[in-house]
């Protein structure tokens, strides 16, 4: 039987069939470690992990990719707060992560990347886009500033959200008196800020900085799945501005007409109480505080009850419920 995928850049399903016959590629977006894992993350490590093993057990050959975000300004910020070093926080917050997602059932990833080992793979990038005339410097183009991706250059953007250059302008917020030409260009290189330690910065033929958040993925997507893979994963909150951004940053740099990702899959949201997770609500649960209640597998039951794509309300009684259906 077919293996059917709905793919987000189609929307619609597709019969699976990968690049390279017996061996799939495969990389999902993983965590920001500045903090506890929430039940948010748990559902996207868990469907994805189905995914993965359902492929292994149809006879396929799997290498699965799954980063890890360990700079960023939350990073830096949470870090700074808390009188520590950057890597004191990432090492801490991605051995709580490993437990957690242990304690779901969900298998190692092949390669697990973190952003700060890849920032020359990432300058490199950068390199090839402004080469293409798709990266330029903010302000006067003095070193020492962001280096920003030109998005009105790239026929295809918004193609995976679905969304015209029209809309995204509507809704943008940018202030393109901060160095950006158009209000939907995004910062593909930061420069650092006279505040920032000295852990938070790289050197660059832009001056010292660190990466923005989207091109670290397509920089490590590449590095071990190769210019174009068969399957693109993470949470809807993704599919813009982080995968539309991957997309424009590394298609572009790709040789041929193959896709930069064939197929692309995302998981639901999680809502408590029928509203939508966040931490800016404080409405959200860590996977640590759940499993001093719940054992793994019936927090890993509940999320797979629910088909991975649709809204899944969160609650103890919900909890309960799967715990004895599990027990059933």
């Amino acid at each position: 039987m077919t293996l059917r995928i709905y793919d987000t850049l189609t929307r619609a399903l597709q019969d699976f069939s990968p690049i390279e016959p017996g061996h799939v590629r495969m990389y999902v977006c993983g965590m920001t470690v500045y903090d506890l894992c929430h039940i948010g993350h748990a559902r996207s490590v868990v469907a994805f992990d189905v995914v993965r093993r359902w492929l292994q057990a149809s006879g396929y050959r799997v290498t699965f990719v799954r980063n890890i975000t360990d700079i960023d300004d939350k990073i830096i910020r949470r870090a700074t707060e808390r009188g520590e070093s950057i890597g004191q926080l990432t090492a801490r917050m991605i051995g709580e992560m490993h437990r957690d997602f242990a304690a779901l059932g969900a298998l190692a990833p092949t390669h697990e990347p973190r952003a700060t080992d890849y920032v020359p793979q990432m300058l490199s990038l950068i390199g090839k886009l402004q080469d293409k005339g798709l990266a330029y410097p903010a302000g006067d183009g003095d070193v020492g500033g962001d280096m920003n991706y030109a998005v009105r250059k790239f026929p295809g953007y918004g193609k995976l959200s679905g969304k015209s250059l029209d809309e995204l302008q509507a809704g943008s917020r940018v202030d393109v008196d901060a160095g950006k030409h158009d209000p939907l260009d995004f910062v593909l290189w930061k420069a650092a800020k006279p505040a920032e330690p000295e852990d938070a910065q790289w050197p660059s033929p832009y001056g010292p900085g660190r990466p923005g958040w989207h091109i670290e993925c397509s920089a490590m997507s590449v590095k071990y799945l190769g210019e174009a893979f068969d399957f693109h994963g993470g949470g809807s909150d993704l599919i813009f501005p982080h995968h539309e951004n991957e997309i424009a940053q590394a298609e572009p740099c790709i040789d041929g007409d193959e896709k930069f990702a064939r197929y692309w899959l995302h998981n639901g949201f999680i809502t408590i109480d029928n509203e939508k997770m966040s931490k800016s609500k404080n409405n959200f649960f860590t996977v640590k505080d759940i499993l001093k209640e719940f054992p793994g597998e019936v927090i890993r039951f509940f999320i797979l009850q629910t088909h991975y794509r649709s809204p899944l309300d969160f609650s103890d009684e919900r909890l309960h419920e799967a715990q004895t259906a599990l027990d059933r």
